[in-house]
């Protein structure tokens, strides 16, 4: 599978850590930055993701800022993104088989390595449920034209 990942300063050796977990794991990474601890804005980094999964560049996405939520609102700005925070392999799993999430947000500042990776693999390893959470995820979808 293709994922972006992004961070800030703040996320950016989780990010690099992520990424590498990833790689190991077969799928291949697009870095959307940053690409040092030098201070940047998070909504750079958070749209660039959700960019590169609204075009279909990337399968889904990986951000990583300080708390996780800055950068899940950057990112949930752009049509067609489902950003999610998450801080452990239950928030992970039910962000996807849930709410369909195709951004998943991490805090550096909150999560440690392990359990990181731990909720990244839970993430990819969930299916959307659909059914009843079908109607409800059309709702989200349907507020990126509701204007």
């Amino acid at each position: 599978m293709r994922i972006a990942v992004g961070s800030d300063h703040a996320g950016y050796k989780l990010k690099q850590s992520l990424a590498e977990h990833l790689r190991r794991s077969g799928h291949q990474v697009d870095d959307c930055g940053t690409h040092s601890t030098e201070r940047v804005d998070y909504p750079d980094f958070g749209a660039a993701v959700g960019q590169a999964v609204a075009s279909g560049k990337a399968e889904r996405g990986v951000c990583v800022c300080g708390s996780g939520n800055g950068i899940a609102m950057a990112a949930n700005k752009v049509p067609g993104i489902r950003a999610a925070v998450a801080h452990d392999v239950t928030s992970a799993r039910l962000a996807r088989a849930h709410n369909d999430a195709n951004v998943l947000c991490i805090g550096e500042r909150l999560v440690g390595d392990e359990v990181a990776h731990e909720a990244l693999d839970a993430w990819l390893d969930a299916a959307f449920e659909g059914g009843r959470h079908e109607a409800r995820v059309a709702k989200l979808n349907a507020l990126n034209s509701a204007s």
